[in-house]
């Protein structure tokens, strides 16, 4: 997470995960020294302070008191856009997978790259080639993004629900979820070595424990319980999460 120059739509990111992370539940005090290093949150800019009081205008974040805020559940729709893994702990899933097709000529590689980045967090998994499947309901995202655009002429999207076919086999193929599961294992693994070390401090430890899970969440498609079960490995992973935040921070 480079603070270095970040756009406003990554300045916006930083700041509704950071919210989410400390405990959505609650406002937090983003001018908290903690708090600033652990999320490189430069809250002095003068554009950091004017994407704050756009995201109040926008709805994505109410402020209690002078720098002390929390996250809205617009403001969660929003960071679903780049961590997926948030929708479905707030929202039900409604049954229905978003299927998105795009055939972007070579020739047009910058183009098809681009579009790649901005959909790289709705949980896409490659169903066929060409085929990508998500259970977000990024319709309308997908309509605001690509309308009147070059992008618009090669996307075609569809919504539908199934009729036949063990999903199991279905998450599995689409988003490999073996390997996500051994990636939260590492990242478990890192967090118990974390906290036994006696040459870091608790804000050191609090910034390593942040960045590791940031980056497993970044590969996370965010499925829903009816297709990873109620004892998803991510769930753990948040609880656990939430148990170390409290220890670091106290």
């Amino acid at each position: 997470m480079s603070e270095s120059t970040p756009s406003v739509k990554e300045r916006r990111t930083r700041i509704l995960l950071a919210l989410l992370l400390l405990n959505r539940e609650k406002s937090h005090n983003l001018f908290n020294p903690t708090i600033k290093a652990v999320f490189l949150l430069s809250t002095e800019s003068p554009r950091t302070r004017g994407t704050l009081r756009q995201m109040l205008t926008d709805g994505v974040i109410r402020r209690e008191e002078e720098g002390v805020y929390q996250i809205t559940d617009r403001g969660m729709g929003e960071l679903a856009l780049s961590f997926p893994f948030v929708r479905f702990m707030m929202f039900s899933w409604d049954g229905k997978y978003r299927i998105i097709s795009y055939e972007i000529p070579e020739d047009k590689r910058s183009l098809r790259d681009s579009l790649r980045r901005e959909i790289s967090g709705w949980g896409l998994g490659p169903w066929h080639r060409s085929f990508w499947l998500t259970p977000h309901p990024v319709a309308e995202a997908m309509k605001k993004l690509v309308e009147g655009t070059p992008w618009e002429n090669y996307i075609q999207m569809f919504e539908g629900t199934p009729t036949l076919g063990d999903p199991s086999i279905l998450v599995e193929k689409v988003w490999n979820i073996q390997k996500l599961q051994e990636a939260y294992k590492k990242v478990f693994k890192t967090w118990h070595e974390l906290l036994s070390r006696e040459d870091l401090s608790k804000e050191a430890k609090l910034a390593k424990v942040v960045n590791s899970y940031i980056e497993v969440l970044k590969t996370d498609p965010g499925l829903p319980k009816e297709l990873v079960g109620e004892k998803w490995i991510g769930k753990d992973a948040f609880d656990i999460f939430s148990e170390m935040r409290s220890i670091l921070l106290s």
